[in-house]
């Protein structure tokens, strides 16, 4: 038995690939079409984890770089690229104190990868630093989970699935019935459970407890006004044109620019305390 989702980036990848990477980098690249700059020069993706979205970026002739916080996270996304022949830069910082001394035309979060940053100081330093790597007519894309799923009756994903791959299959549980938000700090420590099987080999299984800070969309917009820093542009509920109060939404997808004044008086690189 293995413990640490983060520590196996494999299996992590292998557990997510019900995901269309390449077909939602086409969606990411119509929104800059339609809300910022055209082909965008640069992407930097935050929180990248195994880097698909970046690396796919890179595969159409795109600059991306992948930050992330987990050192093997990092080493397997640099990997894959290399193994792919694609030019990658991976880069292993804090995503609420990065300071890369330059600026793209697309940053994105994607995965809810914002469920990391447990409080609030915390997602207004990220917003910040997101802000400060944007170019003029950047964007960058914050992608989240529906609050439905955890505020609604009928979540819009299902906390269990199953994923095959080159005859290599995973059975996936994000989330047990058990585990409850706390109200007050709107904290869940989410079991998570991947069982792997390759052929007839014997099942590995790793099991993780994940903590999970759930954020609604107005408290997103309450970090966003305390930052100052950026601004909406739209809000979708998936990687197209269906909104957020549609049934089918299933995501909470945010599109900021660079706020016109740019942001709070002492913002600079640094300034906030990072995240463990």
């Amino acid at each position: 038995m293995t413990t640490g989702i983060y520590d196996d980036p494999w299996a992590y990848e292998l557990a997510c690939s019900f995901r269309d990477v390449a077909a939602e980098v086409d969606v990411l690249l119509g929104w800059c079409d339609r809300h910022g700059t055209s082909r965008p020069g640069g992407v930097l993706e935050l929180a990248a984890g195994p880097a698909e979205h970046a690396r796919e970026f890179a595969r159409r002739g795109i600059a991306a770089t992948a930050l992330d916080l987990h050192p093997a996270m990092c080493e397997y996304a640099a990997e894959r690229a290399g193994r792919e022949g694609v030019a990658l830069e991976v880069v292993q910082d804090d995503m609420t104190t990065f300071d890369l001394g330059r600026r793209f035309d697309l940053v994105v979060t994607m995965l809810d990868s914002t469920s990391h940053l447990m409080d609030l100081d915390a997602f207004v330093a990220h917003l910040d630093r997101a802000a400060a790597h944007l170019s003029g007519r950047g964007l960058y894309v914050v992608e989240m989970s529906h609050p439905r799923d955890r505020l609604g009756d009928e979540p819009t994903t299902s906390t269990g699935w199953t994923v095959e791959r080159g005859g290599t299959r995973a059975t996936v549980r994000w989330g047990e019935p058990s585990d409850r938000l706390d109200p007050v700090t709107q904290i869940s420590a989410d079991h998570v459970t991947v069982t792997i099987t390759e052929g007839a080999g014997p099942a590995r299984i790793i099991q993780d407890v994940v903590p999970y800070r759930f954020w609604s969309a107005t408290e997103l917009d309450a970090a966003v006004r305390l930052s100052g820093a950026l601004e909406p542009v739209a809000r979708y509920g998936d990687f197209g044109d269906v909104a957020l109060t549609d049934p089918g939404a299933w995501r909470m997808i945010t599109i900021f620019r660079r706020a016109r004044g740019g942001g709070r008086p002492g913002q600079g690189a640094g300034a906030q305390p990072g995240i463990g």
